[in-house]
């Protein structure tokens, strides 16, 4: 037995890494189940860590080999299989330290001089400001309030010379700011990562890269060239266009070292200039780029001192996640709307970046690209289903490219921006009889782990859209969409986490997201709805901080994580937030209404019947404001039980005391009580929506004649909707799975095929390539409303894997039970395959039905054991290897 996709910290031979406890983790190759392992750490040839033979059938460890900054580790693992025979020693990866302590920076943070070589000008503005302005202008200020100008990209340099008589054996640098920075050494960009050093609650954390630039450096003399943009630190930021989050001023730090020895650091002997091509950079907005300004002359005129800036260095924090990348790349479909406009169509909605070559151009001539993710109900290009015009500080979200000629070959790609688009309008005299443009989906890097084919096309479209949803909302951290707000909401990370945890390697992006919710927390528990935050947080920001399911996702994320993966560190990390959130539960538990009280009377200090909670939301037939003005108290007891259930697993995991154990299960028993005493009648619920049916099946809060009658009560209710969906967010991802786990399997196949709104299905016929934000965010003859990318919805992917396709899988432990419908695209399917890339290997489970008969393929890899429990109600235990079965 051999160990094979050997990772570090959920990445392969990770640099700069700041972890103490570092997760290792593996897969089997040969033999039939893994019974020992035994991991050896070399630093070079000298060893740092044995494990000696450790009795486990796990596929991954913790270890924690003694280190120092900029430390270059390996690993090596042997396995033993299931006759306790061991195999070949496997090399596991190398891994390295960045600089773990303040003392190892000799860099300098600096400051360019933004108002040398740049004044703006209000009589002839850039296309950017000239729009900026114009909303300005239109909005109502505070006394001697002014407007603030977006600014070109700085461009920093520094010239340095490399002794010949010294051999390279290793070069790296160290590079941050605050803003977005790329680094290019003799004319080559030293990466292909991008929209570095990310998002993060500047307040709290500076994200710095380690790069390897061993072949970018070179004997003799070299030169580095650092751009500087805005990026999440300043730009416009979330629905209401704040600007300046984090600060007013852009800075950089960098620091090259050979050999281990700083050879380049920024410092106040740099140069910068403003007469970069980049005249304007926004995350929202998009960019103003002047192609004639490529080629920055070395006349001392066009180039200033910088300034040393005191931001420290306790901030800096290695990068602890995947990078973001351009991923695939699409061809542009050139289309004529009915009035004429040229309009690209990239055929799939994404986030990304635009890519343009025009091989022809004459200096001067302008294009300009602007972004959106729809036609409308004419076929016209337009931006205005995710505009919130007179909220936001600059009128709306640009999504605009303003592209100013050289004479000659063009090639411009976008880099300090970001837009969620399909569409793109062009607006220019130019002759684009040449032109070639391509959009570049913009992602972190995350493998796709789930693939998932049917007998029904439009099935198969829903689960790619579920995907798609999920790379356009995965830039660094979970976000809502990414056009209008794109914010890290705690509410549709908790709905997905399950789904888009196996839809794809996302643990490190969910794990970052985490991190920035703790920097949020307030200090009674309440937890932030957005993290980190893209607005400046009002009264009514902070008054909702307290609203169940959203807060509850710091709870729900991390136990998933640890489902999939079994690293306790993401729950030992998170525990003393969890902690907090649930002790503001239990006060506010305990504040009564004077009036309209419970009618608890055992429970009643475990009922909560104040504050303000989102409920259901986007949930059919019901506005925002109908949604909350309730209180919502059902889903907030519903939560508030649900939760401490959790917490008292986790409280278990992590070997907490007895007594804390066994207080938060007496707290969640509690709670669910008091949930039956108030919200059901002698265990009855009586409603006519599908959200308070689903909520308590799915969090077990019935007792089990109860649960057996709301699950048909939810059934006759499905029957009687035609199939129609009237959930919302909070219960949509579970309605189908909780219908099937109780044998209402027509039913739940009912709702997934339904191909009228609201349903799934309908936005697929509708042309959809993502999931909506609304059930009827396109309808025939009317506006397109709201996001067209918003991933919630999505998570009924994971019912499709562990329901239609059986396969349930957590942490090394599998159970294959396939819930089949036969019937034609209308009402049930013909076949369903799953092939799953797992922590553990490649699983596949396929079934077909031929000739009156269920033919079912299963593929299990080695080291897992599976519970096989076939649609006949035959149970068996099957080891790695290849299956078929008919029923």
């Amino acid at each position: 037995m051999k160990a094979i996709n050997c990772k570090t910290e959920y990445r392969n031979n990770p640099i700069g890494i700041d972890a103490q406890d570092l997760y290792v983790s593996w897969q089997c190759q040969e033999g039939i189940m893994q019974s020992a392992y035994q991991i050896v750490v070399k630093k070079g040839s000298e060893i740092i860590l044995d494990t000696g033979k450790v009795e486990s059938n796990k596929m991954h460890a913790i270890i924690a080999p003694e280190h120092r900054s900029r430390d270059n580790m390996s690993w090596t693992i042997r396995l033993w299989d299931q006759d306790d025979c061991s195999g070949e020693w496997a090399d596991g990866g190398n891994f390295e330290y960045g600089l773990l302590n303040s003392d190892d920076w000799y860099a300098k943070w600096i400051e360019p001089s933004e108002e040398i070589g740049y004044q703006f000008d209000i009589g002839t503005p850039d296309y950017m400001n000239s729009t900026a302005l114009k909303a300005w202008n239109e909005k109502n200020h505070k006394k001697n309030e002014v407007f603030i100008p977006h600014k070109p990209a700085s461009v920093l340099r520094k010239k340095f010379c490399l002794d010949s008589m010294e051999k390279i054996e290793t070069a790296r640098v160290y590079a941050s700011a605050c803003g977005l920075y790329e680094i290019y050494i003799n004319g080559q960009k030293i990466t292909d990562y991008v929209l570095t050093p990310g998002t993060a609650n500047y307040k709290f954390e500076i994200p710095y890269q380690t790069y390897d630039v061993s072949n970018y450096v070179k004997t003799g003399e070299n030169e580095i060239h650092i751009i500087l943009g805005d990026g999440w630190y300043r730009s416009t930021s979330g629905v209401d266009g704040d600007r300046n989050l984090f600060g007013e001023k852009t800075a950089v730090i960098c620091q090259l070292e050979i050999n281990g020895k700083a050879i380049v650091s920024t410092d106040n002997t740099w140069q910068a200039s403003q007469n970069g091509p980049l005249r304007q950079n926004d995350m929202q907005h998009g960019e103003v780029y002047d192609a004639r300004m490529e080629n920055l002359s070395d006349d001392e005129m066009a180039w200033h001192e910088v300034k040393e800036v005191p931001i420290g260095y306790e901030l800096l924090k290695a990068m602890d996640t995947v990078p973001i990348l351009r991923m695939e790349r699409f061809d542009a479909t050139i289309l004529k709307t009915p009035k004429g406009d040229t309009v690209l169509d990239f055929g799939q909605n994404l986030a990304g970046q635009i890519e343009l070559i025009i091989p022809n151009g004459a200096a001067g001539e302008k294009i300009r690209l602007i972004h959106g993710e729809t036609l409308d109900q004419n076929g016209e290009f337009t931006q205005e289903n995710f505009q919130d015009r007179k909220r936001h500080k600059e009128g709306g979200t640009y999504q605009t490219i303003d592209y100013t000629m050289k004479a000659g070959y063009n090639h411009y790609h976008a880099n300090f921006t970001i837009m969620g688009f399909r569409y793109v309008k062009v607006e220019t005299n130019a002759d684009l009889s040449k032109a070639v443009f391509y959009a570049h989906a913009v992602y972190s890097q995350m493998m796709d782990t789930l693939s998932l084919t049917t007998s029904n096309t439009a099935l198969n479209q829903l689960v790619k859209n579920a995907m798609w949803s999920q790379k356009g909302n995965f830039c660094d951290i979970p976000t809502d969409c990414p056009t209008r707000e794109r914010a890290g909401w705690t509410g549709d990370a908790g709905i997905f986490a399950y789904t888009g945890l196996r839809l794809m390697e996302s643990v490190p992006v969910f794990k970052k997201w985490l991190r920035q919710c703790r920097y949020t927390q307030l200090s009674d528990g309440r937890v932030m709805n957005i993290a980190p935050p893209n607005n400046k947080p009002g009264f009514f920001a902070k008054l909702l901080a307290g609203s169940v399911a959203w807060g509850d996702a710091i709870i729900i994320v991390p136990w998933e994580i640890y489902q999939l993966t079994g690293d306790k560190r993401v729950l030992s990390e998170n525990y003393s937030m969890m902690c907090n959130w649930y002790s503001f539960l239990k006060k506010e538990a305990r504040k009564k209404k004077l009036f309209n009280k419970s009618h608890s009377k055992k429970n009643r200090n475990y009922v909560i019947e104040k504050g303000m909670n989102y409920g259901e939301w986007c949930e059919p037939g019901r506005s925002a404001a109908e949604s909350m003005k309730d209180g919502n108290y059902d889903v907030a007891n519903a939560y508030f039980a649900y939760s401490g259930m959790l917490m008292s697993k986790i409280a278990k995991i992590l070997d907490r005391p007895e007594a804390e154990v066994n207080e938060l299960i007496r707290v969640s028993e509690k709670a669910r009580q008091g949930y039956i005493e108030v919200y059901t009648e002698n265990g009855l619920i009586t409603t006519e929506r599908q959200c308070q049916l689903v909520r308590p099946l799915a969090f077990g809060l019935l007792h089990e004649e109860a649960d057996k009658l709301a699950a048909k009560q939810l059934a006759v209710m499905v029957k009687k909707e035609n199939g129609k969906l009237n959930t919302g967010f909070l219960t949509t991802p579970e309605i189908c799975r909780q219908l099937a786990k109780r044998g209402y399997i027509k039913e739940a196949y009912q709702l997934l095929l339904n191909p009228q709104m609201p349903g799934w299905l309908y936005e697929v016929n509708q042309g959809a390539t993502t999931l909506w934000e609304n059930w009827d965010g396109i309808q025939p003859g009317k506006e397109p409303k709201a996001s067209l990318n918003h991933y919630s919805y999505g998570a009924v992917v994971g019912w499709i894997m562990d329901g239609v396709c059986g396969i349930h899988y957590c942490d090394g432990e599998l159970v294959i039970q396939p819930e089949i419908y036969i019937g034609d695209d209308a009402n049930g399917l013909t076949s369903a395959k799953a092939t799953y890339d797992s922590p553990a290997g490649k699983i596949e489970m396929g079934w077909d039905y031929i000739n009156e008969k269920v033919h079912i393929h299963l593929f299990i890899p080695v080291g897992l054991e599976a519970k096989l429990i076939l649609p006949n109600g035959t149970q068996q235990r099957v080891l790695a290897g290849e299956y078929n079965y008919m029923c």
